[in-house]
């Protein structure tokens, strides 16, 4: 079953407890969909975990799966940049992540995604 890449903007809607955000999580935990947040994005959005602590909690589930940023995909990632004209390398990891799990990408940010792939299946928040 195809499941959820979240990116930064994502994040952030969580932990601010949107509730169209939380929602989607909850659904997606109860069909077992498959959870991943690239590791970069995490950099993208923790600034001191003594204040995000809802974001901690969701990140140290074993329901939710950090992809690391390991050379290979940072390689993949430039090149996916360079090809697209775009500089966003942590967006690039995201779209390459969610490509080869043919996950559906969560995002606040969807004209940059869709920039680096278009067709990657969106859920805008």
């Amino acid at each position: 079953m195809p499941g959820l890449t979240l990116d930064a903007g994502a994040l952030i809607a969580f932990e601010r407890n949107d509730r169209r955000v939380v929602a989607l999580l909850v659904r997606a935990l109860d069909h077992r969909m498959a959870i991943v947040v690239p590791a970069g994005v995490i950099g993208q959005v923790w600034c001191d975990g003594r204040r995000q602590a809802r974001l901690a909690r969701l990140l140290a589930t074993d329901e939710v799966e950090i992809e690391a940023l390991d050379d290979r995909r940072a390689r993949e990632a430039g090149q996916l940049c360079g090809a697209r004209g775009t500089a966003d390398v942590i967006d690039a990891s995201v779209v390459l992540g969610a490509r080869a799990r043919g996950h559906r990408i969560v995002t606040s940010d969807p004209a940059d995604l869709a920039r680096l792939d278009p067709r990657a299946d969106l859920i805008v928040v």
